[in-house]
């Protein structure tokens, strides 16, 4: 059990205690304190309650048949979350296996038959015989098939909003009927740059953005753009909900193509490995940095004292904020006021280089 909760939630936790950690280098005391106290008390408030009052072993109810359903329902479960971690490794790895509309329709598979199960139509070996149907359990039932309703379209195109962070990105889906595409017009890039890497790596909802730090801020100065940075991973679900809710609005997802370059960096690719005159040396390390995203790891950890995603930058062309860093909050008209503060700021910045002009 011990084995299994580390495989699934380290990935979930190892930002933010990563996050923690690093604040405690820096010298911070307080804040880490209680972010490690929080985990802490997490897993051992259980234990602990147990051992105070043993007597509510007792108490706990006995297992029969009901909990063979329990576990057999939770093994269903298991194989859809399942179902995302390999998909995470295979955006990572860019296999190619897990592509939107195979993923979405596996699901579909696994929850119609949990749905069955419930409804006593499909037994397994352990489970006792069932001669009526209970209340709560045709309310699982119903609400299984639900689900089941709502992820048809998916395979089709609908975006799903609502399971955004789970579902691998739609520049995975082959089968879209509700891609206009580019309407027929070839891709423009800026100043004429193709970006590096966008054979493989992708930005939801904007038409041509950059994945390497360096060559974005050089579009940006040659295009004379403020600079928008997102910190990011093929494995980040609140990336991918922030993309689906708020980045899909209309208003962000115009002043994101029109008025800023966008950087979107990765830091959990495992493929893209640096040209050779581009490795260099960690502060403070023996180590060579070699990948893209150890990269722009360091970059995050170094330039903005943090490793956790996603997190969003607004930037001048010589790399310098241009308003505090943003977070995961899906607070639309909040981002679209961080947006706009930051073009305001880069306006005042760069007024009086126009007027030496």
């Amino acid at each position: 059990m011990a084995f299994t909760i580390v495989l699934v939630s380290v990935s979930c936790t190892g930002p933010i205690v990563g996050s923690i950690l690093v604040e405690s280098a820096g010298g911070a005391f307080v804040k880490p304190m209680v972010g490690m106290l929080g985990f802490s008390l997490a897993f051992a408030i259980p234990f602990a309650l147990f051992a105070i009052f043993p007597s509510w072993l007792n108490g706990l109810p006995k297992s029969g048949g009901w909990l063979n359903s329990v576990k057999v329902v939770l093994g269903f479960l298991e194989l859809a979350f399942g179902l995302k971690f390999l998909s995470v490794a295979d955006q990572t790895y860019h296999w190619g296996l897990l592509d939107r509309e195979i993923y979405i329709g596996l699901w579909v598979v696994i929850f119609f038959l949990m749905g069955l199960y419930l409804l006593g139509k499909l037994k397994f070996s352990h489970d006792s015989d069932m001669p009526y149907l209970k209340v709560p359990r045709l309310l699982f039932a119903i609400a299984t098939f639900a689900f089941v309703s709502y992820l048809i379209p998916g395979l089709f195109g609908a975006p799903l909003k609502a399971l955004a962070g789970y579902m691998p990105p739609m520049s995975t889906h082959d089968f879209n009927l509700m891609d206009k595409g580019n309407d027929g017009h070839s891709i423009e890039y800026f100043a004429g740059v193709k970006p590096k890497y966008e054979d493989k790596l992708h930005i939801a909802h904007v038409k041509t953005g950059y994945f390497d730090y360096e060559q974005g801020m050089e579009v940006a100065r040659q295009t004379g753009r403020p600079v928008f940075v997102d910190f990011t991973g093929h494995g980040c679900v609140n990336c991918r909900e922030m993309e689906a809710v708020v980045w899909s609005d209309k208003r962000v997802s115009a002043m994101l193509n029109e008025d800023y370059i966008v950087i979107s960096l990765y830091v959990d690719d495992k493929t893209i490995e640096l040209p050779e005159n581009e490795h260099f040396y960690k502060k403070g390390s023996s180590r060579m940095v070699t990948n893209l995203a150890k990269k722009n790891s360091w970059i995050q950890e170094c330039y903005f004292n943090a490793n956790a995603q996603p997190q969003y930058a607004l930037l001048d062309n010589e790399g310098n904020l241009l308003q505090p860093t943003r977070t995961y909050d899906k607070d639309k008209e909040a981002y679209i006021s961080f947006l706009k503060k930051g073009l305001a700021e880069y306006k005042l910045r760069m007024e009086p280089k126009l007027v030496v002009k």
